[in-house]
């Protein structure tokens, strides 16, 4: 193992530890019911299917999350070095993927509420930081290929910063949408699921 592949797999093993924790943190948007005697158990299943905002909230970020850390390790498959400006871009990414926790919160609170666009924006908000994020951790490693392998090809380069733009752009529509319309614009979100899932770096060449 050269030391390039040393600096790639010790970064890679920090973000896959920040990954983890913020997937970990998402249970925590979903509370017990506080009931204030030890009630029933027809009380305790109506209080408990009255949380499906959160289990709803709980599941859309840990596809999220899941898919993003997937479509991050794939990405570390092509980088034969790292520098200062990637560890940054890395670093901006992180931070997004810890703060998700706190719109699926507010998401969760506030879904089935009249202010459920608003916390549908605020969510969708976040999801076009990720894409940003995205973005700009492809251009620091793609740019000039200063970053990449040799065996990096000109049309796999292309094809994934076209993903990644059209990613931001989808996100950006989600986010405007949502302002309007909750449901459509966070179900254009989950929509992109499937795109990102289809981005399998294991078969692009």
């Amino acid at each position: 193992m050269n030391i390039y592949h040393k600096e790639t797999t010790r970064v890679e093993a920090f973000s896959d530890g920040i990954f983890a924790i913020a997937i970990t943190l998402l249970i925590l948007t979903i509370k017990v019911p506080n009931m204030n005697d030890f009630g029933s158990n027809k009380n305790l299943l109506l209080a408990l299917s009255r949380l499906w905002p959160s289990y709803f909230s709980f599941v859309l970020s840990f596809g999220a999350i899941l898919i993003m850390w997937i479509n991050h390790h794939g990405f570390f498959k092509y980088l034969k070095t790292i520098n200062t400006r990637f560890l940054f871009a890395n670093g901006f990414l992180l931070l997004m993927v810890t703060f998700i926790p706190f719109p699926t919160a507010v998401l969760a609170k506030y879904i089935d509420t009249p202010a459920t666009n608003t916390a549908s924006a605020f969510y969708c908000g976040a999801m076009v930081l990720i894409s940003i994020a995205y973005n700009l951790l492809w251009f620091t490693a793609a740019f000039n290929r200063r970053l990449l392998r040799d065996d990096v090809s000109d049309e796999l380069i292309l094809k994934i910063r076209n993903a990644y733009w059209f990613g931001l752009v989808v996100y950006i529509i989600s986010f405007i949408i949502s302002f309007y319309y909750a449901y459509i614009g966070l179900s254009i979100c989950i929509s992109l699921w499937i795109f990102w899932t289809i981005l399998d770096y294991s078969k692009i060449r």
